[in-house]
């Protein structure tokens, strides 16, 4: 990819030098005019100085700044630089003196200037072909950076919305085992259950593709969510919701809540041989939410072939990471009989 970009904008690069060299040439040759008429001596004798303006600037372009600059060596890099420009003004000085008649025989030519003078029209070219090219540079080190970043956010972006997917199966295992459990019962309250997980796949389905969601309907969703799975909880079980707070139009990245509320059910009440309890509260403060959930550990581990042990929970810390950097505190701790998890999190209203 990157050679095809340079062969492509080789007939550009060419095209730029063209035009310098003829600007150049333009005003040189107005310089070293005898007269206010420009002769032919005056465009030969232009010509030449050129090239071997030309050889200085292309030696420093070419490998000065590739071999010294480029690497760091900036000491090396003006030596050599002072070496060369002493070298090709010389070199201007002989060949009009010597090499000239053979060039072009039947012309007269002196060298006009001076070895000073001469190396002032050397470090003049040699500086700004030099000023260009860092320049140049330095924009394509910008071009640079800026296609990484957007590399980066574009990776980040999919990285997210590979977890969100990860979520979304997790969530519908969950639900179906509720329905599947009532089903079994014969219960009367199946059709009401299917009825609230459209709702809520309908929901993860189509309003979660959203960066951010509304806190209050992520709220409500979470409040069917635990309903639901309320359903199919033994009568020793407690399930305490409280929302404290106003949502207002406060909005947050969606199911954040869900994989707490899930291992809760999941590891606690479905794992408890007695008395079971989940008991979550949400405080809701101005650019800030407060999620704690607790419930009782269970005796019993996963249902046997169950292999999504701590994949939603490793989820939700990434998931925060990406969302809420620096923005956000996870804490889980737990004792012997009790799981506590606290989610903070901080975020500003949108409106």
């Amino acid at each position: 990819m990157n050679h095809k970009r340079l062969l492509l904008s080789l007939p550009a690069r060419i095209a730029q030098h063209l035009v310098f060299w003829g600007l150049a040439y333009y005003i040189l040759v107005r310089v070293f005019a005898s007269s206010s008429e420009i002769q032919v001596t005056d465009h030969l004798y232009t010509m030449v100085f050129v090239v071997t303006i030309a050889t200085c600037v292309y030696l420093n372009l070419l490998l000065l700044i590739p071999f010294f600059l480029n690497r760091g060596k900036y000491l090396l890099h003006v030596v050599m630089l002072a070496l060369c420009l002493v070298a090709v003004t010389l070199l201007n000085q002989f060949t009009f003196s010597r090499i000239i008649d053979y060039i072009l025989p039947g012309y007269y030519f002196i060298s006009y200037f001076s070895f000073t003078d001469i190396l002032k029209f050397m470090v003049v070219f040699t500086g700004i072909t030099s000023l260009l090219k860092l320049s140049k540079g330095y924009f394509l080190l910008l071009e640079s950076r800026n296609e990484l970043v957007k590399l980066q956010k574009e990776r980040t972006e999919s990285e997210l919305m590979a977890l969100r997917a990860q979520v979304n199966p997790h969530f519908l295992f969950n639900s179906l085992n509720s329905i599947y459990a009532l089903v079994l019962k014969h219960s009367g309250q199946a059709p009401e259950t299917i009825l609230k997980l459209s709702d809520l796949l309908r929901y993860v389905l189509y309003e979660t593709r959203r960066e951010r969601v509304a806190l209050s309907a992520e709220l409500e969703h979470m409040q069917q969510y635990v309903a639901l799975q309320g359903l199919r909880s033994g009568p020793d079980t407690s399930v305490h919701l409280e929302i404290q707070g106003e949502p207002g139009t406060m909005k947050i990245a969606p199911l954040l809540f869900l994989p707490l509320i899930e291992n809760s059910f999941k590891h606690g009440i479905k794992g408890a041989t007695g008395p079971a309890f989940v008991n979550m509260e949400w405080t809701i403060e101005k650019g800030s939410v407060r999620f704690l959930i607790e419930n009782n550990k269970g005796l019993t581990d996963e249902l046997p072939g169950e292999d999504h042990h701590g994949i939603g929970l490793e989820n939700l810390r990434k998931r925060l990471s990406m969302d809420y950097p620096g923005k956000h505190r996870l804490e889980i701790t737990g004792t012997e009989s009790r799981f506590k998890a606290e989610l903070l999190i901080l975020q500003e209203d949108e409106t």
